[in-house]
C-alpha cells in the first residue's frame, strides 16, 4: 500500500472515531457528562497510571493537567483510529472490531465510575455504532473512492495454453516478406555491416506466447494500476470533511449543553447568610502590593485547582445531602438548607497542595465561610477509636483526615462560601472541607457528600495506596516571588520579597542570604492568623554580577525550614527556594 493510500485509509478511520466521540457528547447530556467516553476513559487513566506520571503531568502542566490529559487521550485515540482505518481496507471486519473495542472500553469505563448506572453506557454504545457505520460508508458504502487508491491491480490473464516468454520479446513489426521486412542476419547494412537479429520466441502448439505486462514503478502492473476518478476523490474528501465538522460541532455543542444544564444558575441564586463570627480584618500592611509578589488574599479565579475530576461535578444544592456515619453513636444526614440555617463562621485559611514543589504556586489564601466540623462531629458522637474521618466526594474520591485535627479547636470548616460568595463550582460547590495545617489530599474534600468515621488501620483513602503518606501535616516553607529567576537587575537597592507559611503554627521569622553568605533577617508583614501565609521583604544592595538568592523560614515552634531537598512524594517537598539573578 502506497503512502497516499495509507493517508486515505487513516483519514477514514479518524473520521469514524471523531463521529463516535462527537456524537457521544450530546448523548451524555442526558446521562451525565462523566459518561462521555473521552471523560470516562480519562478518569480510568487518572486512577490507573503510576503516581510518577501523574506528578510529571502536574509538574509540566500545573492546573492545566486535566486539559492535557484529555488532549493526550484524544491524540492517542486518533492514532489507533488511523491504524484501524488502514486495517479496514484489508478487511472491513478488522476496522469494525477496532471501533467495537473502543465502544467496549468506553462502556466499561463509564460503568465502573462511582455512582454509575446502566444508562451511563449509552453514549459509548451510540458513539461506537455510528462510528462503525461511518467506517463502513467509507470502505464499502457510497462514500468510498472508486476505485480505492489501494485497490489490488487487475491481473492479466493469458489465453489458455499460452507459454510465458523465455527471453526478450521482439518488438512488433511488419511481417516477413513485406516491403518493410527487416534485413536478415546475412543482409548487410548500408555501411556494409551485418545486423544481428533477435530470434523469435518459440510458439507453443496450444497458442501464441503472451508477452509480459510492463511493470509500474510501485510494483503493480501498469494495466492494473488503480486510477482514482477525480470526482470520486472529491466525494470522499467532501464527505469526510462534512462528517468531521459535524463531529466537532456535536462535541462542542454537547459540552455547551452540559454546561447549560449545570448548577451555575442555582449557585447564582444563593444568598449566603451573614456569619455569626466574621473573619478578622486583614491588618494594614499585610499586603505589600509589590510587582510579582502574590497578593495576601488569592482571588477565586486565581486560586489553584488540583483534583482528579476531569469534568467538574455539577451538584444541585437542593438535592445535596451530607451523610455522617460509621463508628458513631448517631448517624445524621444534613441538607444544604440545614447548613445555611446553622451559625456560620468565617475564617482566612491558606490551603496548599502536597504536589507543590519548593517555590511552586499550588497554594492560595482565601476567606472561607462554613460550619465548624467539630460541631457536626459532636452531634454524631464518634467512637473513641475512630481516629479517621473519610470524606467522600460525589465522584467517589476519598481523603482520610485525622479525627483529632477536626476536634482540637482549629478552624476546620464544612465550607459553603469563598471570598464572600458561594463556593465556585470548580472549588467544590455546594460544600467542601477546609482544614488548616493539613495538605489538601488528606483534608480538602470538594463536592463532599459523605463523612465516615473509621480507623486508619481499616481504610486507606485514595492517595495512600498510590504512595503518599497516611497523614499530611503541612511543612514550614518559604518562597521568593521577586525578583524572579534570571531577572536582570540594576546595581543598587533591590527589594527581595515573597511569602512564607506554616499553617496552624505560624511563622516566627524569615531569613535571606546572597551567594551563600550570612543569613539576613527579613521583615515580616502582619497576618490575620497562624492559619495563613505571611509576606516578607528584605532590602539588598545589589552589586554587578550573577548572584544566588536563598530563603528559609522558622515557624512559631522554633523549627527552621530544612535545607535537605526532598521530592513531593510521599508527604511534601522540602528544601530552600533558590533563584539566580543577574545585576548590571
Amino acid at each position: 500500500m502506497s503512502t497516499t493510500s495509507r493517508r486515505y485509509a487513516a483519514l477514514a478511520g479518524i473520521t469514524a472515531a471523531a463521529v463516535a466521540i462527537g456524537i457521544a457528547e450530546p448523548v451524555a447530556v442526558l446521562t451525565g457528562p462523566r459518561s462521555a467516553p473521552l471523560v470516562a476513559v480519562g478518569g480510568v487513566v487518572v486512577d490507573a497510571v503510576p503516581e510518577s506520571l501523574k506528578q510529571l503531568a502536574i509538574d509540566l502542566f500545573g492546573t492545566a493537567d486535566k486539559i492535557a490529559l484529555l488532549v493526550g487521550t484524544g491524540l492517542l485515540l486518533g492514532g489507533f483510529a488511523a491504524l484501524f482505518g488502514v486495517l479496514a481496507v484489508r478487511r472491513l471486519a478488522f476496522g469494525l472490531a477496532g471501533i467495537a473495542a473502543f465502544g467496549v472500553i468506553g462502556v466499561a469505563a463509564a460503568l465502573t465510575r462511582s455512582g454509575a448506572d446502566v444508562a451511563d453506557a449509552l453514549p459509548s454504545l451510540v458513539g461506537a455504532g455510528l462510528g462503525g457505520l461511518v467506517l463502513w460508508l467509507f470502505i464499502a458504502g457510497p462514500f468510498e473512492l472508486d476505485p480505492w487508491p489501494w485497490s489490488p491491480p487487475t491481473p492479466i490473464v493469458p489465453p489458455a495454453g499460452a507459454v510465458p516468454p523465455v527471453g526478450p520479446v521482439p518488438p512488433a513489426g511488419p511481417a516477413r516478406g513485406s516491403r518493410a521486412e527487416p534485413p536478415s542476419a546475412a543482409s548487410p547494412t548500408p555501411e556494409g555491416l551485418p545486423v544481428p537479429v533477435t530470434p523469435a520466441a518459440p510458439v507453443s502448439p496450444a497458442g501464441p506466447v503472451m508477452p509480459a505486462a510492463p511493470v509500474a514503478p510501485g510494483g503493480q502492473s501498469a494495466a492494473g494500476a488503480a486510477e482514482v476518478d477525480p470526482e470520486s476523490r472529491r466525494r470522499f474528501l467532501t464527505s469526510s470533511g462534512v462528517l468531521l465538522g459535524t463531529a466537532v460541532a456535536a462535541g462542542l455543542g454537547g459540552r455547551w449543553l452540559a454546561g447549560r444544564r449545570g448548577v451555575s444558575a442555582a449557585r447564582d441564586a444563593i444568598r449566603l447568610p451573614a456569619p455569626v463570627a466574621p473573619a478578622a480584618a486583614v491588618p494594614a500592611g499585610a499586603d505589600l502590593s509589590l510587582a510579582q509578589l502574590a497578593p495576601y488574599v488569592t482571588s477565586n479565579l486565581g486560586f489553584y485547582r488540583i483534583d482528579t475530576a476531569l469534568v467538574v461535578p455539577q451538584v444541585d444544592p437542593d438535592s445535596w445531602r451530607l451523610r455522617i456515619h460509621g463508628r458513631v453513636g448517631t448517624e445524621r444526614t444534613y441538607t444544604y438548607a440545614d447548613l445555611l440555617a446553622r451559625p456560620l463562621v468565617e475564617r482566612y485559611v491558606t490551603l496548599a497542595c502536597v504536589s507543590n514543589e519548593v517555590g511552586g504556586d499550588l497554594i492560595g489564601n482565601a476567606r472561607w465561610l462554613g460550619v465548624p466540623l467539630r460541631e457536626l462531629l459532636d452531634e454524631v458522637e464518634p467512637d473513641a477509636d475512630a481516629d479517621q474521618v473519610v470524606g467522600r466526594s460525589v465522584d467517589g474520591w476519598t481523603c482520610g483526615t485525622p479525627t483529632a485535627a477536626l476536634r482540637d479547636g482549629r478552624d476546620a470548616l464544612l465550607a459553603v462560601g469563598m471570598n464572600g460568595e458561594p463556593l465556585p463550582v470548580e472549588h467544590g460547590f455546594p460544600v467542601r472541607m477546609v482544614v488548616p495545617g493539613l495538605y489538601g489530599y488528606v483534608s480538602a474534600c470538594k463536592w463532599v457528600t459523605e463523612l465516615e468515621l473509621t480507623r486508619f488501620a481499616d481504610f486507606d483513602a485514595y492517595w495512600v495506596p498510590r504512595g503518599w503518606s497516611v497523614q499530611g501535616p503541612i511543612k514550614t516553607q518559604s518562597r521568593i516571588d521577586t525578583p524572579r529567576a534570571r531577572n536582570r537587575l540594576t546595581t543598587g537597592p533591590v527589594t527581595i520579597a515573597g511569602v512564607a507559611w506554616a499553617q496552624h503554627r505560624g511563622i516566627r521569622q524569615v531569613e535571606v542570604r546572597v551567594d551563600d553568605g550570612q543569613w539576613q533577617q527579613a521583615e515580616l508583614a502582619p497576618g490575620v492568623s497562624v492559619d495563613t501565609w505571611v509576606q516578607w521583604s528584605w532590602r539588598w544592595d545589589a552589586t554587578p554580577g550573577e548572584h544566588r538568592l536563598q530563603v528559609r523560614a522558622t515557624d512559631a515552634t522554633g523549627e527552621t525550614q530544612t535545607e535537605r531537598t526532598q521530592d513531593v512524594v510521599p508527604d511534601g517537598a522540602t528544601g530552600w527556594h533558590t533563584v539566580t539573578v543577574t545585576v548590571r
